[in-house]
């Protein structure tokens, strides 16, 4: 093999470029995007009380409140993976997970569409659009795990229902990982709702031939259907697990008060805007008749991102086929300019069959290496997180229960359990809506505020230093401030006079 024949291979495929990109972007910055939010810590926790006891929780260990409250820990398996890589490798070994599953969901989406025939140009443009509007909900959390499931299984049902085969089949053992990974395994059976409708409605207005086949797929597709919903069950929880989701979305007060299940404002995140706009603008442009599928697809996850700003990367991920379909066809109808990208994209998926695979792998095994070796290690931001005001209750002793926010909570689990318990975290759907009630009321000082710092037992607050309430606290004489710096301020309760 000659050398220019040799270099032709080793040109590193636009897949390799999007998985090594990403990986390394990810995990080679400090401090780590992906480690914005404290739930990672309280995650890892989570994992290593489950390897601990070698049970999965069905009530809280980490909150101060008697008697424990009931807890469902969807997320189990992946906290349990999480856990043993925070064993080995530290946080760093939390980071370079997340990192490589991001990394391999926008490499398979690529991947994906250009199997639909999508073209490369249309297909990188997607991929990267898709990427860039997901960016809001990165963070080292079980969530990412949904992601490329997702990805995984619209891919496989895409595949089935293009080219036949059994790629359905694989779905169910799927199913099992997704539902003790994360609750996100609902939109698994939102996507088999949409193809099971989908393919039923081909047996509608059709010559009896299209109609016995469409039947017989529809067959196939409900059976795969029950496959999974047998195999869902298969989790700590049994059926009641299938009711949580439901359970947390029929919650108002949840979904009413809680930053991530509000709908999005136009302007808050204007890549999606633009990407929901132009997926209206090519429905309207394109000659080709929409599948109902694709409609319900499309109609199903909008619905859930203009509801929800958490569901704005699954809406994204879903209905990037059918972006990347439109603008192909665009393309081949298009004048002298799209005539020119397209043949650019068909020499371009020369160059891409042919490229080999060592660029991704090359990123995957030195991000791998730095974790494992700790040539680069990745901690919690001091100034996002209350690192130095943790260090200071710890190392002073700082004693009896504390009032905390619940951006701080999930940090106080990580570092501070089992000599600090909170009064609330992250998992709002555990606490419930009469306990965020009441911490609204503190945290507003509605009247009777203080009558529930009472009813709890609190001595101490750790809340963020420049909330309305850390200032409020400081104007009152029963709250002595015993730290603070520029993201943390520590009050204690000063003794009754006599």
């Amino acid at each position: 093999m000659n050398t220019r024949h040799l270099t032709s291979y080793l040109v590193p495929s636009i897949a390799d470029l999007l998985l090594a990109t990403v990986l390394c972007a990810l995990f080679f910055t400090s401090p780590s995007q992906l480690l914005r939010d404290g739930d990672t810590g309280y995650h890892i926790r989570a994992g290593e009380e489950i390897l601990r006891t070698g049970t999965v929780p069905l009530f809280d260990m980490f909150s101060q409140h008697v008697p424990p409250l009931p807890w469902t820990a969807h997320e189990w398996l992946a906290e349990v993976i999480m856990a043993r890589l925070h064993q080995a490798a530290g946080m760093s070994g939390v980071v370079a997970l997340y990192a490589l599953l991001l990394a391999a969901t926008f490499r398979l989406l690529f991947r994906a569409l250009l199997s639909y025939n999508a073209g490369v140009l249309p297909a990188t443009a997607v991929t990267l659009a898709t990427l860039i509007s997901s960016k809001l909900h990165w963070l080292a959390r079980p969530h990412l795990f949904t992601f490329l499931l997702l990805v995984l299984f619209h891919y496989l049902l895409e595949s089935w229902q293009r080219r036949g085969g059994r790629s359905l089949w694989l779905l169910p053992p799927l199913m099992l990982l997704w539902v003790n990974l994360h609750g996100g395994f609902i939109a698994g059976f939102l996507l088999l709702a949409a193809y099971l409708v989908g393919t039923a409605a081909g047996m509608f207005g059709c010559t009896p031939e299209t109609r016995r086949a469409a039947r017989e797929k529809a067959c196939r597709l409900g059976t795969a259907v029950l496959a999974c919903l047998a195999a869902a069950l298969l989790n700590p929880y049994g059926w009641h697990l299938l009711l949580f989701p439901l359970r947390l979305v029929s919650d108002r007060y949840l979904m009413e008060h809680v930053a991530e299940f509000l709908p999005p404002s136009v302007h808050s995140w204007l890549p999606f805007t633009c990407l929901l706009l132009l997926l209206l603008a090519l429905f309207a442009l394109s000659r080709k008749k929409a599948q109902p599928t694709e409609l319900l697809l499309v109609l199903g996850f909008a619905y859930m991102a203009l509801t929800s700003v958490r569901y704005i990367p699954l809406f994204n991920l879903v209905t990037a086929p059918v972006l990347a379909a439109r603008l192909a066809e665009l393309g081949h109808s298009g004048g002298r300019s799209a005539r020119f990208l397209t043949e650019l994209s068909a020499r371009l998926a020369h160059l891409e069959r042919r490229a080999l695979t060592v660029w991704g792998a090359a990123a995957v095994a030195v991000v791998i290496a730095a974790a494992a070796g700790g040539t680069f290690r990745h901690s919690f931001d001091r100034r996002l997180m209350p690192v130095d005001a943790c260090e200071f209750v710890l190392r002073t002793g700082v004693k009896g229960k504390v009032f905390n926010s619940d951006e701080f909570g999930d940090y106080l689990i990580y570092r501070g359990y089992p000599a600090c318990r909170v009064f609330i975290d992250g998992r709002l759907d555990m606490y419930g809506a009469q306990r965020l009630k009441e911490y609204n009321e503190v945290i507003d000082f509605r009247p009777g505020w203080d009558r529930v710092l009472q009813r709890y037992g609190i001595s101490w607050i750790i809340f963020e230093a420049d909330s309305r309430f850390a200032r409020f606290l400081r104007q009152r004489p029963e709250w002595q401030l015993i730290y603070a710096d520029d993201v943390a301020d520590v009050f204690q309760k000063k003794p009754a006079p006599r």
